[in-house]
């Protein structure tokens, strides 16, 4: 066990992969699922007031009226997607977590709701301009790879009908956090495991061309040693639009956040709107 702490502990090669499913792991799924639906933190969701406001907002840009098929890529426990569906959109929603979609289909039932959900990695997606609009909120984007980013946008352009709208947000440099490092004992379990253990948390930095940032959990227990890498990027507009026009996008507009913020060279998050 001691051999694995050193192991983790060392700085990773860049993007080494946790020790298990972060997204998916049975008991931290359950915390990540009572964080969405904490309606004041922002935490794995906005908070639901803020939900609300970026929800009217995207109604205007992109009115159901006329954008009317909606497809919410990491849609947790349908928290938007519910919102969107009552605003008028015919709304599909993507998530790969299996406790958030199970929350979110329950709801579906209980409330009587037309949205489409499916459990699975948004990078796979397959669609042919089957979409008027299509989101990823809360700065999701930013937690792919250089090659993943390509992947997705790809994936979108062609997702996307003529003219359709591609919306999301991303953080914003001034967000990097200084490479750090701490520990904490947990004697009556916590978010990571249900298990008496200590957590060693740590930021880590890197100097590749994407000036990726690491945030690492080390969770030890009686029985095994765990770790989980949670790797993130910051961007700013010539950042974006590079990415962007090397999809083959042309056509966007920058806001301060998914709520139509107006947009600052020194804010914390950015959203982008684009066109097909």
């Amino acid at each position: 066990m001691f051999g694995k702490i050193l192991e983790y502990s060392a700085k990773p090669r860049l993007y080494a992969q946790s020790t298990g499913n972060f997204w998916d792991d049975e008991h931290i799924s359950k915390g990540m699922l009572e964080e969405h639906l904490n309606p004041s933190r922002d935490a794995a969701s906005r908070n639901h007031e803020f939900i609300g406001k970026s929800v009217d907002w995207i109604s205007k840009i992109a009115p159901p009226s006329k954008y009317k098929r909606l497809l919410d890529l990491g849609c947790g426990p349908g928290l938007y997607a519910e919102r969107f569906d009552k605003a008028g959109y015919c709304v599909t929603g993507m998530d790969f977590s299996r406790r958030s979609i199970a929350y979110a289909k329950e709801q579906l039932r209980l409330n009587s709701g037309s949205i489409e959900y499916h459990c699975q990695n948004y990078l796979e997606i397959d669609y042919k301009e089957q979409f008027d609009v299509i989101t990823l909120i809360y700065c999701d984007y930013a937690a792919l790879s250089n090659n993943d980013r390509k992947t997705l946008l790809r994936k979108v352009k062609q997702s996307l009908k003529p003219n359709g709208k591609f919306i999301f947000d991303v953080f914003m440099p001034s967000m990097r956090k200084n490479e750090a490092s701490s520990w904490e004992y947990f004697g009556d379990g916590g978010f990571f495991s249900s298990e008496p253990h200590i957590l060693l948390e740590a930021t880590r930095q890197y100097d590749d061309n994407d000036k990726t940032e690491l945030r690492q959990n080390i969770i030890i227990t009686k029985e095994k040693v765990s770790c989980y890498n949670i790797w993130g990027h910051f961007f700013d507009k010539s950042t974006i639009e590079a990415e962007l026009k090397g999809a083959g996008f042309v056509n966007f507009e920058f806001y301060g956040d998914v709520a139509g913020k107006e947009f600052s060279n020194d804010g914390e998050s950015m959203c982008v709107v684009v066109v097909k």
